[in-house]
């Protein structure tokens, strides 16, 4: 059940910080913004990290 949360959690705010990132980003480059594109992408690289992080330091 803590992996779940984890992953939720993460994901949650991996897509809130994309979003924020996202949106100052294509207004310093004069580039469209697209708010779907730009959060899932943050959320899949969050996905990825923290399972990565937690598989790295399950055997620890």
């Amino acid at each position: 059940m803590k992996l779940i949360s984890s992953n939720l959690v993460a994901i949650f705010w991996a897509f809130i910080f994309g979003e924020i990132v996202g949106y100052i980003g294509s207004k310093l480059e004069v580039m469209p913004y697209n708010m779907w594109q730009v959060g899932i992408a943050a959320a899949v690289v969050a996905f990825v990290a923290v399972n990565g992080i937690y598989l790295i330091s399950k055997d620890s």
